[in-house]
């Protein structure tokens, strides 16, 4: 049985508090976009123990580290799951700011429900994925959501782009989420992002921001420039995606922006 993991874009991302628990409490809006990953479960007969086979980008990561073996070894704990073969396509970048992982386990977590007739509602899938890591139930979801909290409260939103053209650019540059954070002075916005994705796009400029590009700019001029440059080529918004590295823009029309960033992962809407 196979599935496609998707990643994700933020729409506006607002840190708001320090816990207590070293996390931090924040807002944001997950966009679901289709760069995707291709995730496998074989059944082989007499196998005695659980095999990984990643292929496409390499993460770097083993067997035991590997969130979607994670996300296996978590279902294992509350349901008698035989030995599989699991095959990991990576396409999405890690490193980037659009959770390529987080998907891999959350999609991980629905497949096995599936193949193996589990029951698992969405809830209770979306409350494991959340052992797992902050952004993963929004994956279980997988529609655009309005979180809060560490990222596992989450609130359905209405937004489409169904009749705007969206671009992602990613330069060769790794953003330690860790290094992000601690760079982060935490404030309440003036406005709500429920409020602000409601105002037409032309608008975002001046109300939506991803609080991560105060501290990663300076240090990463880079994609700043790229933020700049797609502005300049005709964006009517565009913004670092989680604690970056990837810039997104939205166009009110297609348009061939690939030669236009040599060296760069670039994906473009269909």
């Amino acid at each position: 049985m196979i599935c496609f993991p998707n990643a994700k874009i933020n729409l506006g991302l607002n840190i708001i508090s320090k816990r207590n628990d070293g996390y931090h409490n924040l807002e944001t809006i997950f966009y679901p976009i289709m760069i995707k990953d291709a995730l496998e479960i074989v059944e082989t007969p007499n196998l005695e123990t659980d095999i990984f086979i990643e292929s496409g980008i390499k993460t770097g990561t083993n067997a035991d580290s590997n969130l979607v073996m994670k996300a296996l070894q978590l279902v294992r704990s509350q349901y008698q799951i035989p030995p599989v073969e699991v095959h990991l396509l990576k396409k999405i970048p890690f490193g980037a700011g659009i959770g390529g992982g987080s998907a891999d386990a959350a999609f991980m977590l629905k497949l096995i429900n599936s193949k193996y007739s589990l029951g698992a509602s969405s809830k209770e899938l979306a409350d494991m994925a959340g052992k797992l890591g902050a952004d993963c139930p929004f994956f279980i979801y997988n529609r655009p959501m309005f979180a809060s909290g560490i990222g596992e409260k989450l609130e359905e939103v209405e937004i489409s782009f169904e009749n705007y053209y969206l671009i992602l650019v990613k330069p060769e540059i790794f953003v330690s989420t860790k290094d992000a954070f601690s760079a982060i002075e935490p404030a309440t916005p003036s406005k709500n992002l429920k409020d602000i994705v409601k105002h037409p796009i032309e608008e975002w400029k001046n109300l939506m921001f991803n609080d991560f590009e105060k501290s990663i700019f300076p240090k990463f001029p880079m994609i700043e420039h790229i933020k700049e440059k797609l502005y300049a080529l005709g964006a009517i918004y565009a913004s670092m995606t989680g604690s970056g590295s990837s810039v997104y823009a939205i166009f009110n029309k297609k348009t061939d922006l690939k030669h236009h960033f040599d060296g760069c992962f670039v994906w473009e809407q269909e």
